[in-house]
Formats: structure tokens, C-alpha cells, sequence
């Protein structure tokens, strides 16, 4: 097959050379409400084409090269006092997988255990191309039955971080404690 990035002939769907050479993660950090944090590993820009691959139906190897380079990296240097929980924000599947149940997986260590399917919209509202206007006319509406635990919530990608905000409103209400979140990509910076 050839690689995404240099179209050399690969056996990955991005070869080693370009993950090393184009993929290194530059850390983000954005404030989105006082004292909550999203940390990003790329800036939309970087990674554009890589992040639309959802979309299609070799997507899933995409992430789950994006979410090694990334995510894993970020768990095997994260040390907490006790287990923390990555929940992937709304895990609807697109093309047979869910991108944030991927990154989410790849966060796996001593200190951090995935859960899947915690925090699900119940209604679909697109987000891409639209303002933050429209975000905020059209809330996601978010369920979860998780209760009392400390989490790291997980996404793609943060625009607005108006759905991040909404997920960790939800979960607040039920007794969680949502230390930060994180992304695989930052549109503002």
C-alpha cells in the first residue's frame, strides 16, 4: 500500500518515516473555563487530512497511528494518586469504529483505565462548519450513568469546547470529577 503522507510504498497506512518525521506532537494547552484545561498533542492545520480519514473507511488506522504517536506516549508518563477513567465523548461509530474509543483505548496504563459508551449524545447535531452560535442553539444532549469518579475526558478534536464543556456538565451532575480533557487536535491554534 502506499502511505498517506508520501505516497512511498508502506506497510502501514503512514509509514515509519513520516510518522517520525511529520507526526511528533507539539503539546497544546487551551483554558476553558477557570482552571479546566484541554491539552491537544497537533494544531488542526498539521494533521487535517488525517483527522477527516473518520470519514472513511480506513480511518480506524489512521487513529490508532495518530493515538500511539500521541495518547500512549501521553499514559506512559501520567502518574495519579489513584485510578483515573477516559471516557470518550459521545462514541457514536462512523464506518465500523469510533475515533474517540480509539484515542481513548490507547490511553490504557497503571493509572488510567478506558470506559466505553459513558457519555453518549442521545441526539445527532453536526458540529463541522458551524459557529459557536449555532453550537449553543443546538446542545448536544448528553446521558451517562458513570458516578463518582475522577475522568479525563476524550475527543478529537476542540473548536469551540463547547461539546467537551457540555460532556463534563453532565458528569459533573452525577458526582465525577473531571480533571482535564484531551485531543487529538486543536482548531484555534
Amino acid at each position: 500500500m502506499k502511505c498517506l503522507s508520501c505516497e512511498n510504498l508502506s506497510f502501514q497506512i503512514i509509514c515509519k518515516t513520516c510518522q517520525q518525521n511529520l507526526l511528533t506532537p507539539s503539546f497544546h494547552k487551551r483554558e476553558l473555563e477557570k482552571n479546566f484545561y484541554n491539552y491537544s498533542f497537533y494544531s488542526f492545520s498539521e494533521i487535517e487530512d488525517l483527522i477527516t480519514s473518520k470519514y472513511y473507511f480506513h480511518g480506524d488506522r489512521v487513529f490508532n497511528i495518530l493515538a500511539k504517536l500521541s495518547f500512549q506516549k501521553f499514559a506512559q508518563n501520567f502518574e495519579f494518586d489513584e485510578l483515573v477513567y477516559s471516557i470518550g465523548i459521545d462514541e457514536h461509530t462512523r464506518h465500523e469504529f469510533s475515533q474517540t474509543a480509539i484515542l481513548s483505548r490507547h490511553l490504557k496504563s497503571k493509572y488510567i483505565k478506558p470506559l466505553y459508551n459513558q457519555c453518549k449524545a442521545t441526539n445527532i447535531v453536526k458540529y463541522a462548519g458551524h459557529d459557536l452560535e449555532y453550537r449553543k442553539k443546538n446542545k448536544r444532549k448528553f446521558e451517562t450513568k458513570l458516578s463518582n469518579k475522577k475522568i479525563i475526558l476524550v475527543d478529537d478534536i476542540i473548536t469551540t469546547g463547547t461539546t467537551i464543556l457540555e460532556a463534563k456538565k453532565k458528569l459533573e451532575k452525577r458526582g465525577n470529577e473531571i480533571l482535564f480533557s484531551l485531543t487529538l487536535a486543536d482548531a484555534k491554534v
